[in-house]
């Protein structure tokens, strides 16, 4: 008798182990999946959460509609049985089309009252220079430039991908562009959308901007002179911080006389080359040998292109001896 309770205790603890393994190895699997699915949860929006849960609510509610009329059906067919499984295999495939379509689609809906569904037109998509070079930001706080901007998931993981940067001027480049978007979040008027949509076949930040565009019918915001050419050509809207800047500096006709120094030699013989303060630069023929110095400049010619405005003139010295 006591060997017959000894091995019943032994086949017991035996068996409890092997629970207690089982059990340790299903929630260690659980904890990791839960800890896996608040990492993606941080990076997605909640109007993108909120769409994906609505989704799979309307997708299981369809797949318990779908499973009621396949009960009634087989009910009125008495020889007929519906194979349980397929009951589970509705509810699994609906309620992941709803959340995959919920989560993909909210963007183009208004959720709960949160403010009105966004005109297609009026997206507003920031590239990765922009962001880096900072002066859309100082644009955003004088007021000309207000509602939502659009900033692609793609573009901040190339930020953060710069901002790990093993290079020390990549790596100050990229924590610029992240410090210029935080800035922007908290500036009046302005809201920084992250959007998820993505081009898993299309390579290139550039190309996936161009892609998202066409999709939305919006228009990038860049100052990338190689971007504007290749949108321009694919009928992408384009505004050009570059451009925007250039339009804001005064006006020069030809005719005018300024006072310019002449900073190095021009790409041509005898030309000098000087700038305004704003950066234009001044090409100022017979100005070679002046370098260093402050001359008269009459302004024979301006040329404006979207990399800046450039401008032609001559020594007034030089000028006034063509006269006699």
């Amino acid at each position: 008798m006591c060997s017959l309770s000894g091995y019943f205790i032994a086949y017991h603890s035996y068996y409890d182990w092997w629970k207690w393994i089982v059990g340790v190895f299903v929630g260690a699997l659980a904890a990791a999946l839960v800890i896996q699915i608040e990492k993606v949860a941080r990076r997605v929006s909640l109007r993108v959460i909120l769409g994906g849960v609505v989704g799979m609510l309307i997708g299981l509610l369809i797949a318990f509609l779908l499973a009621y009329g396949l009960n009634f059906v087989s009910n009125i067919m008495e020889n007929r049985q519906v194979v349980p499984w397929i009951y589970t295999l509705l509810t699994a495939a609906l309620g992941y089309i709803g959340l995959v379509l919920g989560s993909q689609k909210v963007e183009e809906v208004s959720m709960f009252g949160w403010g009105p569904a966004k005109e297609i037109s009026d997206y507003r998509i920031l590239d990765t220079s922009v962001i880096i070079d900072g002066r859309i930001a100082d644009i955003a706080d004088t007021g000309f430039l207000e509602g939502n901007l659009i900033v692609p998931r793609f573009v901040l993981d190339e930020l953060q991908y710069v901002a790990d940067s093993a290079d020390s001027l990549k790596r100050a480049r990229g924590r610029r562009g992240l410090d210029i978007l935080n800035r922007m979040q908290r500036s009046s008027g302005i809201y920084i959308d992250v959007v998820d949509h993505d081009f898993p076949k299309i390579k290139g930040v550039d190309s996936k901007l161009v892609a998202l565009a066409k999709k939305t019918n919006g228009k990038i915001i860049t100052n990338d002179f190689n971007l504007n050419k290749v949108a321009e050509l694919q009928g992408i809207k384009i505004l050009n911080v570059n451009e925007l800047a250039n339009a804001l500096k005064p006006v020069v006709l030809p005719g005018e006389l300024m006072t310019v120094k002449i900073i190095k030699d021009g790409k041509e013989p005898g030309q000098g080359v000087a700038y305004l303060e704003d950066g234009t630069m001044i090409i100022v023929d017979n100005a070679q040998r002046y370098q260093g110095e402050n001359v008269e400049a009459l302004v024979t010619s301006v040329l404006q292109t979207t990399a800046g405005r450039m401008i032609f003139s001559e020594m007034k010295a030089a000028v006034n001896d063509k006269k006699y």
